[in-house]
This record gives C-alpha cells, sequence and structure tokens, in this order.
C-alpha cells in the first residue's frame, strides 16, 4: 500500500487526471461515443502516467538537493527504480492503447508522448525547452478528433499555444530550486517577468484560435471566454505593473487556461 501511494503521488495525479478528463470530454464532445471516449481515457492516462513517472524519476536527484520532502522518492514512500519501472510499462501501453483509435492516431499520440518524455530529458535544461510542450499539446487533440474528422488547423494551432504558455506559467513556481539545479530552461532564461507575459500571451493566443478558428461566427460562450480573457489579463497586467511582488499576473494567467480548457471543449463540437 505504501509503494501503490507514493507511485500514485509520483505520477503527478491532478495534471494526469485534469489533461485525461478534458480529452475525455473532448473525444465526446467530437462525436467519438463510449467506447470512442474510453479508448482516448486510456491512452491519455498511460501516457500521462509515463509522463509523470518519468520526471520524478529523471528529477530524484536534483528534488533531494533542494529538499524537496514532498516529492514521493526523496521522501522514501517509493524507491526510484520502481517509479521507473513504472514509466516504462506505462509508455509501453499508451502505444497499444493509442492504435485502438486507429493507426494514424496511434502514430500522433506517439508522437506527442515522446516530446513529453524528451522534455523530461535532455531537453528540460535548454533553451528549446517550450518545443516539447507545444507539439505535446498539439498533438492531444489531433490524437483525440483524428478518428472521426480530420484535425483543423485553429484546434492544432490552439493546442500548440496552449502547451507553450502552460510550459512558462508551470516552471514559475520552481525558478529559484531549477537555478540551484542547473536547470536552465527558456523561462530561466528570460525570467520571471518575462515568462508571464509570455504565458499570457500565448494563452491569449489560443482563446483567439479557438474563438475565431472554428467555422461561423462564435457562441456566446466563446465570445464571453474572449472577453473574460481579455479582460483578466489586462487587470492582472495593470495589477503587477502598480505592484510587482503581487501575483495577480500569474493567477490571471491561470484564469485564462481555465477558459482556454473551456474554449477548446465547446469548440470540439464545431470540429
Amino acid at each position: 500500500m505504501r509503494t501503490a501511494l507514493g507511485l500514485l503521488r509520483a505520477c503527478h495525479p491532478e495534471p494526469t487526471a485534469a489533461v485525461t478528463v478534458v480529452a475525455t470530454l473532448l473525444a465526446l464532445a467530437t462525436g467519438r461515443g463510449p467506447g470512442g471516449a474510453l479508448a482516448v481515457a486510456a491512452t491519455v492516462l498511460a501516457s500521462q502516467l509515463a509522463v509523470g513517472w518519468c520526471n520524478d524519476a529523471v528529477d530524484a536527484g536534483r528534488d533531494a538537493a533542494v529538499g524537496r520532502r514532498d516529492k514521493p522518492i526523496v521522501s522514501g514512500a517509493v524507491s526510484r527504480r520502481t517509479v521507473a519501472v513504472a514509466a516504462v510499462v506505462a509508455a509501453t501501453a499508451t502505444v497499444p492503447l493509442a492504435w485502438a483509435s486507429g493507426p494514424r492516431a496511434g502514430s500522433v499520440a506517439a508522437v506527442g508522448l515522446a516530446a513529453a518524455l524528451l522534455y523530461n530529458w535532455p531537453l528540460k535544461a535548454t533553451a528549446v525547452s517550450v518545443l516539447p510542450y507545444a507539439v505535446s499539446f498539439a498533438a492531444l487533440p489531433a490524437f483525440v478528433v483524428m478518428a472521426v474528422s480530420r484535425p483543423p488547423w485553429w484546434l492544432i494551432t490552439a493546442g500548440a499555444l496552449l502547451g507553450a504558455g502552460a510550459h512558462f506559467a508551470n516552471v514559475l513556481p520552481d525558478l529559484g530550486d531549477d537555478a540551484r539545479t542547473g536547470v536552465r530552461g527558456l523561462p530561466h532564461r528570460v525570467g520571471a517577468r518575462a515568462s508571464v507575459a509570455l504565458a499570457g500571451a500565448l494563452l491569449f493566443g489560443a482563446t483567439t484560435a479557438l474563438t475565431f478558428g472554428p467555422p461561423g461566427s462564435p457562441s456566446w460562450i466563446s465570445a464571453w471566454a474572449f472577453g473574460g480573457a481579455a479582460v483578466t489579463l489586462a487587470v492582472g497586467g495593470y495589477v503587477a505593473g502598480r505592484r510587482p511582488a503581487s501575483r495577480a499576473a500569474f493567477r490571471s494567467v491561470l484564469v485564462v487556461a481555465v477558459l482556454d480548457v473551456v474554449l477548446l471543449l465547446t469548440a470540439g463540437v464545431r470540429v
């Protein structure tokens, strides 16, 4: 039981669950049906488990160096070898699960998984650290809809922008620890304030693509989400400009990320 709980904590359960749920809902929105949605859920869950476990196994030494006792490997809840083996098993299972959605969709899912694993090592500490996020997030909606239609350009573009923005936002809380352990990805090189600005710009780009990319006039949900994103970023930027120590800009980026997920799901019915 201790090992199982350690593995659960090491898989990054919150983002793993969130991405799996969003992908499943998108599958239903695009008409995949219960069977197709189940295939998507199994594939995305396996890939997310692989990426999360790989991340903790690769970063175990750095996490120990900065005293990350919240990490199960560092706290001794589970061994590094067990987490690494679990990552290999999950990554191996992802491929046949993805092919249940068809060979083309399966190939796209494999590319997305490979990009995410390459982020964990070695691209995380390089100037192109944003690239794997963009590729993986673009591959996710493409994989989901490929079984029912050709993925439209705006969906892939929105996914890439959402992933790139998520990278800058996700790294922000760990900039200090990363710097002490020699990790210098793109957000570390441009700094915290520029990373917040880039995250906001990229996520708003995703908002724009999801609002105006689908055929026809934007729905009322899209219009409200677009306006909400614009206002949120403007207020966050204004507050951050007046009070640089405030986390208003970072919080505004998170709000826009949530709005983008809502737009992604509503756009699914228009694919």
